[in-house]
């Protein structure tokens, strides 16, 4: 089959990437001439493991291209795919739809044949029925069909998710109807070779699809928050969170994964999907309160992460080197957005320490954001004269530093883990002071 995907960013990126891998003909599309220009030179403009290799593979075996012009892409797609960025919108926290709609416009005039156009953005409940609306007022005889088809992708695991995923959730309103029929024959045939790994296609509405994605979103933000108010309550208490987790984690009822206490989630999907489905809700007079409180605990909890590191001092940070490592919101990908470091190192600083931090991948991307923060070239400079080193992201090199070495590049061994990486009482034989999360 021939897709376009509007988008180049990370959604458009990998699953293009991944579709070409699966047999279809893909042009990706994009509006920023430097980051084609880079995808035409074989420079993959992301870090996503394994990514660099999936787009060499499909460009050179001409299934997967590139370009700025997608005019004669979308009038020859069987599907067109929407992958453009949904921020949240300044003032209010809404999603920001505009790209959203401006892609429905281009495509609305392109139509040629029957086309399905697939929002695979994450957008709000009733997206679907506008971009149908702007479509068929651009462009009356056009034959097509709106479906939604949101993305699970993890940043870190994300070519994994799209071939081996959970779920497909395909949104098409009037299965039953001619053009459902045609939309549902479309999405079964792109995504046909997920039935050798009995993936199950999951065909709601329209509306319904759309709401799944922040359903999810909602929840797991809510279970990470869970366990990070029940880290707290373990340090005042005497309790171990890890413990507790696992303890819990085993009744398959609620299951092990996201509970892993820290300083807060960040990324490109929870803090702005959690805002914009309790601004919807809201809209709608059907109030959202425990995800209303989540996001509220969540952004305060990161603000506090630095008073760890005083508290764990037992003085002012003032004057103090203070060594960050890892500065990305989750390791395995130099994004940065909403990242708990863009809490804890201004915070730091305002306090009157000097920061030195380093990252795996995300130090270009934090330089921009993170004024005042020393970059440095690995962790053992990072943490060099340092009175205190604070772990952001569990990155694996992280986990198996060089103790002895770090303690003697440190102006003393102190050790704030956010992550929960070492063992408490392995860091103590080590000769270091040391602080986890929930480990009363």
């Amino acid at each position: 089959m021939r897709v376009a995907m509007i988008g180049t960013g990370y959604v458009g990126l990998v699953s293009g990437a991944c579709f070409a891998d699966f047999g279809h003909v893909v042009t990706c599309i994009d509006k920023d001439p430097s980051k084609i220009a880079r995808l035409e030179q074989g420079e993959i403009p992301i870090f996503e493991p394994g990514l660099d290799d999936l787009v060499e593979t499909n460009v050179r075996e001409g299934r997967l291209s590139f370009t700025l012009d997608g005019a004669d892409a979308i009038r020859k797609a069987d599907a067109v795919f929407i992958a453009v960025g949904t921020p949240s919108r300044r003032g209010d926290g809404h999603a920001d739809l505009s790209y959203v709609y401006a892609a429905a416009e281009e495509i609305a005039s392109l139509i040629e044949g029957f086309t399905v156009v697939v929002t695979k953005s994450t957008v709000p409940v009733g997206t679907g029925d506008e971009v149908e609306a702007i479509i068929r007022k651009t462009n009356p005889n056009a034959d097509f069909a709106v479906v939604s088809n949101p993305e699970f992708l993890r940043e870190g695991a994300a070519i994994g998710d799209f071939k081996r995923p959970d779920r497909v959730v395909i949104g098409v309103n009037d299965m039953k109807g001619d053009v459902g029929t045609r939309a549902s024959t479309v999405m079964s045939e792109l995504y046909r070779p997920l039935n050798l790994n009995e993936s199950p296609l999951l065909f709601v509405n329209r509306r319904t699809s759309e709401l799944i994605k922040y359903a999810a979103n909602a929840f797991l933000a809510m279970k990470i928050t869970f366990i990070n108010e029940m880290a707290d309550l373990c340090e005042a208490v005497g309790a171990d969170v890890q413990q507790v987790a696992r303890g819990i984690g085993l009744d398959k009822r609620i299951g092990s994964k996201f509970l892993h206490a820290g300083p807060g989630y960040g990324g490109s999907c929870f803090p702005k999907d959690t805002i914009a489905l309790v601004r919807t809700a809201q809209q709608h007079g059907a109030p959202t309160r425990l995800i209303e409180t989540t996001v509220e605990v969540n952004d305060s909890r990161k603000k506090a992460m630095a008073g760890r590191v005083e508290k764990t001092l037992g003085t002012s940070v003032a004057n103090k080197t203070i060594g960050l490592l890892g500065l990305t919101f989750k390791p395995n990908t130099d994004d940065m957005r909403d990242a708990p470091s863009l809490d804890i190192a201004p915070a730091l600083i305002a306090a009157g320490a000097r920061v030195q931090a380093f990252d795996p991948e995300g130090m270009h991307e934090a330089a921009k954001l993170l004024d005042g923060v020393e970059m440095k070239s690995d962790a053992y400079e990072a943490v060099l004269g340092a009175d205190a080193v604070v772990i952001v992201t569990e990155w694996d090199r992280f986990r198996a530093l060089d103790l002895d070495r770090v303690k003697l590049l440190m102006k003393q061994p102190v050790m704030i883990d956010l992550r929960n990486i070492y063992r408490p009482e392995d860091m103590r034989a080590k000769g270091f002071r040391y602080s986890g999360i929930g480990r009363g």
